[in-house]
């Protein structure tokens, strides 16, 4: 009882904070660290931006699931080292985290940092073997900003075919309130980034569906002030359904934007069972089964 009591005073005091600023470093720093064995700064290209973190289970025995993560921050802002606790809680189900930085508004504009995504996806599937992952369980997840990154690679080609590869080396991918389709531009830190009022509209990731998409989750909060909902998630989940492309679309009422990727950490996983949907999806087969199958 006790530590539910402190666990439900940790995620009050953090939502708190979740509105202002993001206490990420608060969040890690109650995060444990027995569950993975990490391999932090690992270059996937020449610039200083391209570096990725690798969270190997501790325990793992034989072959692992891999999923890639893109945090958000409008192509702005981020860092990966304040998703310590994303890369915990996956290897704490089992699944090795890759937590991949990427250039960033003002060094670079779109579509660098999609170029960035694809270039760790393919550092991930020519190098996870050594780290005991299976390059053909090969997910990539995002969130807000990473979110997009991770559709842009995920639904269109060009970006990994320039590494040689295609979409087809994803079991699948998940978007955490990801902006999907979002012309006109209203944020004014995202507008020079997209090129505003010139925006292409070949940036949109819902422009790109086709039948050959790898299966998607996607999540969102019904209380999103920053990337509508219905607009984003559920519009590209629609798009994705008429193509006949696999996916599973989820809402949760006690999250907003920002807190929505937060409750992957242990405090404040009571708000929404995320990281259990996650899991849920990269253990469950039979949709990428089917896909995989497809891709042959």
């Amino acid at each position: 009882m006790k530590k539910k009591t402190l666990a439900l005073l940790t995620a009050t005091a953090l939502l708190g904070g979740l509105i202002g600023c993001a206490p990420l470093t608060v969040i890690n720093a109650l995060t444990s660290s027995r569950s993975y064995v990490k391999t932090a700064d690992i270059a996937f290209g020449t610039d200083a931006r391209q570096r990725l973190d690798v969270y190997v289970p501790r325990d793992l025995q034989g072959s692992a699931a891999v999923v890639v993560f893109f945090y958000g921050g409008s192509w702005n802002s981020g860092n990966r080292a304040d998703y310590a606790f994303v890369g915990e809680a996956l290897a704490a189900r089992g699944i090795i985290a890759v937590v991949a930085d990427y250039r960033l508004y003002p060094q670079v504009r779109y579509p660098d940092f999609v170029d960035d995504a694809a270039l760790a996806l393919a550092w991930t599937v020519k190098d996870i073997q050594r780290f005991g992952g299976d390059p053909k369980r090969l997910f990539v997840m995002g969130h807000s900003a990473g979110a997009y990154n991770a559709a842009m690679v995920a639904l269109d080609p060009r970006w990994l075919g320039k590494q040689g590869l295609t979409p087809a080396i994803l079991r699948g991918w998940i978007g955490l309130a990801g902006p999907y389709d979002f012309i006109p531009i209203e944020n004014p830190d995202v507008k020079p980034v997209f090129f505003f009022p010139d925006t292409p509209p070949e940036s949109q990731p819902i422009n790109h569906v086709t039948r050959a998409a790898p299966p998607a989750l996607l999540i969102a909060s019904h209380d999103d002030k920053i990337v509508n909902p219905l607009r984003n998630t559920a519009g590209l989940a629609k798009q994705l359904r008429s193509s006949g492309v696999e996916v599973t679309e989820l809402y949760f009422d006690r999250t907003s934007h920002a807190s929505l990727i937060a409750t992957m950490s242990w405090p404040l996983r009571g708000l929404a069972p995320v990281l259990d949907n996650v899991e849920r999806f990269v253990k469950s087969d039979a949709a990428r089964e089917n896909y995989a199958s497809q891709q042959k």
